[in-house]
């Protein structure tokens, strides 16, 4: 897939999870919780699938983009385990806590994204120009033999 289309796919789903997000406030107790519970699976999911394409395309990948995955995913399952172990609590005080949690992970996650954005955004210009530029050599290299 291009890197154009891949950028177009993101601001799709950002849009879709600020969607479903802005409508979740109106939604029952249940129907949320089976919504959250799709929304973790799919999660879950999204990472195996950039795990597997890691390992698969180790050989290209950085030693970085290996570390920070590791980091990523030890931070989801920390901030899983509060979460759910807070859920145990059925105190009014202790609820509130747990809303304030699960609104600073996602403030904290959505901050990750945009910064990963930003930084999609320079990495997919960058390949741009380099392409041209190997298209560019590959012409003149053309044009001198």
């Amino acid at each position: 897939m291009a890197v154009s289309d891949k950028l177009t796919k993101l601001a799709a789903r950002a849009k879709e999870a600020e969607t479903r997000t802005a409508a979740a406030r109106d939604e029952a107790g249940a129907d949320l919780e089976r919504k959250v519970d799709s929304a973790r699976a799919a999660s879950q999911a999204q990472a195996e699938k950039l795990r597997q394409g890691a390992e698969e395309g180790e050989g290209k990948a950085s030693g970085w983009w290996t570390d920070v995955q590791k980091s990523w995913n030890a931070q989801v399952a920390k901030v899983r385990e509060d979460v759910e172990g807070k859920k145990e609590k059925h105190d009014v005080h202790m609820a509130r806590v747990r809303a304030d949690d699960a609104e600073g992970y996602a403030s904290f996650a959505i901050d990750l994204a945009y910064s990963a954005v930003v930084e999609a955004e320079y990495a997919s210009l960058d390949a741009v120009l380099a392409r041209k530029e190997a298209e560019q050599r590959a012409g003149e290299a053309g044009a001198t033999a």
